[in-house]
């Protein structure tokens, strides 16, 4: 983990992104906050020249940046808020919203909104993606959605001209075949993904089934389950996606994913994700949609891409709201964010940001306009447990991956398993 106690000299990542002033913001005594946020390296460098830039305007605010990688994020959180020792800013995500607000590790935003916390024309559907029984708990700091990141340059010399908005995973599986049959192997046609249980999520929506009902019980059946393991094992008994041992270590950090690397041609992230890909792969990239099935339902969605939220144990939260209101209102800082988050729910944001745009980060927006019309609604958020069920997904998946057992098999083990676990949460 990295930790940022004191003023760092990174740069300049586009500073004056957008002009105008701000209110007077009132003077704050010698006080520290702390935020915690899931990054990678590009993420951590932008945050941290925001830690700075707010730093300087605020003389008296001292602000300590944590940051660990995804796989790590929510056990230290959990650790941290057993502890009763969160940081008084935290990142959080659509997936484990519902849960933290249940356990009350979180509190509400509502009293500061058109005080200290400005949202005044922001996109309604962001923001209604961080409420809880009707209050907001979570202030959204990007949208985005589903994408299959594929190597360009790969592409073209292949020669793949599927239609990359409306493709089916029959024209995945040909293309992963046509990219390793023409490289000889040297480049695969993709990541293997049996075990993201996001991807699997899009592949039971597109089966007409949400994995959580409305009373937060799993929902997915165990042939939705044995149907998507079975599809990934066929495509690794024909060799074209990558090797098991890079597989099975599970989060695998974006810099060592095969799209990166240049061990394969394709694999799924999140749209937001696109400007971090981008700086760690030597090739160009481009952004596809995940593959749908003929006659199924959109299977994507627009999500909030990440939010921030004011934790229980803030000390001092007038200071931590000023910081939250100068991440999606200040001209400075949304310049230095970019798009590296999401798509900003603030349409003022957005257009100031549209002349300094980067070529990466033009195609996330782009790729953004294009979907709009062939993703489904957003899901509810999981029941509490949900990370628990994801750890067990991982685990069970691995086990067909080594081959101790049949997809059918483990697939059926897993449901169990998922419905136990939920139950047991509640």
């Amino acid at each position: 983990m990295i930790e940022m106690t004191r003023r760092r000299l990174l740069g300049t990542l586009g500073a004056g992104a957008a002009a105008g002033l701000l209110p007077a913001v009132p003077a704050f005594a010698d006080t520290t906050i702390r935020h915690f946020w899931w990054g990678n390296p590009d993420r951590d460098k932008r945050t941290f020249a925001v830690i700075d830039a707010f730093q300087k305007k605020h003389p008296g605010i001292k602000v300590s940046g944590e940051t660990i990688g995804w796989g790590d994020y929510w056990t230290k959180m959990a650790t941290q808020t057993a502890g009763r020792n969160m940081a008084d800013l935290v990142q959080m995500d659509y997936r484990y919203l519902f849960e933290y607000v249940r356990r009350g590790a979180l509190k509400p935003l509502d009293e500061f909104i058109g005080k200290s916390l400005m949202l005044d024309g922001f996109d309604q559907g962001p923001l209604e993606g961080g409420k809880v029984d009707g209050k907001l708990y979570a202030l959204n700091i990007g949208s985005n959605s589903q994408v299959i990141v594929y190597n360009t340059r790969v592409f073209k010399e292949v020669g793949i001209e599927a239609d990359l908005i409306n493709w089916t995973w029959d024209d995945f599986a040909k293309a992963a075949t046509k990219i390793t049959t023409a490289t000889k192997g040297a480049v695969k046609g993709a990541d293997d993904l049996s075990l993201m249980i996001e991807t699997f999520e899009t592949w039971a929506r597109q089966n007409g089934r949400e994995f959580y009902d409305k009373d937060g019980k799993v929902a997915v059946t165990a042939e939705d389950v044995g149907s998507y393991w079975q599809f990934w094992e066929d495509l690794r008994k024909a060799g074209v996606v990558r090797n098991k041992d890079r597989t099975l270590v599970l989060d695998l950090p974006i810099a060592e994913s095969g799209v990166a690397v240049g061990d394969t041609a394709m694999s799924h992230f999140w749209s937001n994700q696109l400007v971090g890909i981008q700086a760690a792969s030597k090739d160009k990239i481009g952004a596809a949609m995940v593959p749908g099935k003929p006659g199924g339902k959109p299977g994507q969605y627009i999500k909030p891409s990440m939010f921030m939220s004011l934790s229980r144990d803030a000390k001092d939260v007038k200071t931590a709201m000023a910081y939250m209101n100068d991440w999606v209102n200040d001209p400075e800082i949304t310049g230095i964010l970019g798009l590296e988050r999401g798509i900003p729910a603030s349409p003022k944001v957005r257009k100031a940001l549209e002349p300094k745009l980067s070529e990466i980060e033009k195609l996330s927006v782009d790729y953004f306009n294009a979907i709009q019309t062939k993703v489904g609604p957003l899901p509810l958020p999981a029941p509490k447990g949900a990370g628990e069920v994801r750890d067990s997904f991982m685990r069970t998946g691995s086990e067909v991956i080594l081959g101790k057992a049949k997809a059918a098999d483990a697939a059926a083990r897993f449901i169990d398993d998922a419905q136990s676990i939920i139950d047991r949460a509640q």
